[in-house]
């Protein structure tokens, strides 16, 4: 896509499985396996769908998925089904790693940042992206490091702590803009200090939902992940956020969406869905 001058693509890392009852949270599986049908081990169709930005002077990557620091229990576990690695599809649209200048994580859990880093031949965990600076919030960090007993399985140090030691980690304010055009902004619900960000550019608007909203089929107000710390104020920034990018019709990336992750929110007998672009 084009956004102004800005280049964008969606570079999806790979397919995952986590439970469906723990992704639609109080929603009946009766509904939610309608339509996101369960596997025998009642877990659902998921992917990681990161976005790279060329703004001409600066290549952003904005969340770099699951990674490939996994043993063979965790890769059946999450029923991986990694076909390439996230370097290679991003070389598929064009993009050679070495060049990314930035690297945005919304928050700090394993699906969203385990391909910060790599396990070199010695075994130790070092920056996919050499020259890339690494931006996220102060507060998501702090919060890494003293999680909650509910999310701590969530958060691997190792996603982090290895770009503290080399220097390449800036920890942000709650909101800030990274480029002209570019914003992240904390929304409270998943946790306190998730962000999600917004592309202004040329009178368009993207905005990705990170995990406030994960995929097509959690527009719906009251079908929230069992995963979120604070499903009350999930409940209300959807209530926010999701009306307004029907009126002012965004583009919307559900980042954890299988089949169509970009989408726009339309309104119909008083009820939002999710439509394909």
């Amino acid at each position: 896509m084009q956004f102004g001058d800005y280049r964008v693509e969606v570079v999806p890392d790979t397919e995952f499985r986590l439970d469906g009852g723990a992704m639609f949270g109080v929603v009946p599986r009766n509904l939610w396996s309608r339509v996101c049908p369960p596997d025998a081990q009642n877990r659902i169709r998921m992917n990681m769908n990161c976005v790279f930005i060329d703004t001409g002077r600066q290549r952003i990557l904005i969340e770099t998925g699951i990674g490939e620091k996994w043993s063979r229990k965790h890769v059946e576990m999450f029923g991986i089904t990694r076909e390439r690695t996230l370097a290679a599809s991003l070389r598929a649209v064009g993009v050679e790693p070495d060049s990314i200048s930035i690297v945005i994580n919304t928050h700090l859990h394993f699906d969203h940042a385990g391909g910060n880093t790599t396990l070199s031949a010695d075994g130790q965990a070092v920056p996919v992206f050499p020259n890339a600076r690494y931006f996220v919030s102060k507060s998501e960090v702090e919060h890494a490091e003293a999680p909650s007993e509910r999310d701590r399985a969530s958060y691997l140090p190792d996603n982090w702590r290895p770009l503290l030691r080399s220097g390449q980690l800036e920890l942000k304010e709650a909101d800030y803009e990274v480029v002209p055009g570019l914003r992240m902004e904390t929304y409270a619900g998943h946790n306190r200090s998730m962000q999600c960000w917004r592309l202004n550019r040329a009178g368009q608007t993207l905005f990705g939902f990170a995990d406030l909203v994960p995929m097509r089929a959690h527009v719906p107000f009251a079908w929230i992940m069992g995963y979120d710390l604070y499903p009350a104020e999930t409940l209300e920034m959807k209530k926010k956020l999701l009306p307004q990018a029907a009126r002012e019709g965004w583009a919307c990336l559900f980042y954890h969406d299988p089949d169509e992750p970009l989408c726009r929110v339309v309104e119909e007998n008083g009820k939002l869905r999710a439509v394909g672009m």
